[in-house]
Formats: structure tokens, sequence, C-alpha cells
């Protein structure tokens, strides 16, 4: 993600998308697909969970470049475009006229951690006898706000919004502590389910919170390189 676009032009992105027409069965087979990116994605995950670098080798799995995350590189510019990134096309080349948020590797990583701390939790959280249902939703909430907080952030990168999805993402990182605040309180670790939860998405939430801070750096530093004369 180190090269990527600044100048968040994207004038009539979808207006350009050539002669695609696709009708509700096209994309709800596309939507599955990507559906399927997300569970491969999880896939490659737990089976890295010992990997001391699992991010960068999830995304080297995924086939993500080395893992630095350029494959969000003109983002905004890929909006219905033929020329997107190899690494997302790789895996999608029948489809490789459309690029939609789905295919964007933060997003992807983003929902599969959730979905696997949400699904855990959820898991436990069924049975009463497992905690409190005050616990049970209050931890809920907070991820559900992380996830729509990020997720937003996310748009905002395509757009090429970068100072937006700074602070978008700044959100996130707020609702993301709350969620560690929660599962991290010693009242909630005395349920034994809760404690073991704990355990094991503690490392996950943190993996979230890196991939979040290494977008806002390079977000950072693209808002801070010159813009670049058009005659150049």
């Amino acid at each position: 993600m180190s090269n990527f676009d600044s100048d968040g032009s994207f004038e009539n992105e979808w207006n350009e998308r050539g002669e695609l027409a696709w009708n509700e069965f096209d994309w709800e087979r596309y939507l599955r697909d990507q559906e399927e990116t997300t569970n491969r994605y999880l896939a490659f995950y737990e089976n890295n969970l010992e990997h001391p670098q699992r991010i960068d080798e999830v995304a080297r799995n995924m086939g993500w470049d080395d893992g630095q995350w350029d494959i969000l590189e003109n983002s905004a510019d890929n909006q219905g475009t033929s020329e997107l990134p190899e690494a997302i096309t790789e895996d999608f080349a029948p489809d490789s006229d459309v690029y939609t948020l789905h295919k964007n590797p933060i997003f992807i990583s983003t929902k599969a951690i959730y979905l696997r701390a949400r699904r855990k939790w959820e898991l436990i959280a069924a049975d009463a006898k497992n905690m409190p249902q005050s616990i049970a939703v209050n931890y809920l909430t907070t991820l559900h706000h992380g996830e729509d907080q990020s997720v937003q952030a996310i748009h905002a990168l395509e757009f090429g919004d970068y100072a937006m999805a700074i602070s978008l993402f700044k959100r996130a990182l707020s609702a993301l502590n709350r969620t560690l605040a929660l599962i991290n309180d010693s009242r909630a670790n005395q349920w034994t389910a809760v404690a073991a939860y704990r355990k094991d998405v503690l490392m996950s939430l943190f993996d979230l919170r890196e991939i979040w801070l290494r977008v806002i750096g390079e977000c950072r530093s693209e808002l801070q390189r010159p813009v670049e004369d058009d005659e150049d």
C-alpha cells in the first residue's frame, strides 16, 4: 500500500463500466464468491495462528504481494476499469472487469477477523449459563460498532479520501479499545467461558489493530506527499 494515488480523482467511474450488464443472479453469484474469499482468508488465518508474522503470512497465502498492502495502489482509480491490481484479479479472472469493495484486501481481512471473533462469541453467549446477558450484549455491540466504522473507513479509502479514512479508522480503533476493555475486565473473566474466549481471540483483536494502524500510517504518508503537477 506504499504507492497508492492520493489525488482522489474518480469522476464517473461507474459510468465507464463498459458493456457490463449483470442481473440479480450474476451479482448474487459474485457476492457468494467474495464471501468464499473471506472464508478462505479466515482458513489461512486459523492455520497461521502460531506464526509470529501471521498478518503478512496470510497476505502471502492470499496472493497479496509481500504483505505490504500495496495491493491498494490506486484503489480509487481502479473502480470500473479492467486494469486492477494483479493480486486482486488473480483469483477472479472471469470477473476481472468488476471491482467492488468486497475485493479490497483490508475489507477482506477485517471482515474475516471480525467474523472469527463474533462467531466464537455467539457460540458461548447462546448459553445463558456462560455469562450474564449484559456482558454478552455489550460485547457484541462493540464488535458491531468497530466493524461498521472500519468498513466506512475502507469506503473512504476506495474514494481516495485518506483524511476521512484516518478519522474513521480512529473511530474503529476507539470501538476496538472498548471491545478490549470488556474482554479484559476482571469481572467478565470470572466466567470460565469468557476467559477461554479471551485467550483464543485476544491476539486477533490486536491483529485488527495492527492492520488498521498500518493503513493509517500509509494514509498519512500520502497526505504529506507533495501533489505532483498535472504537466509532470
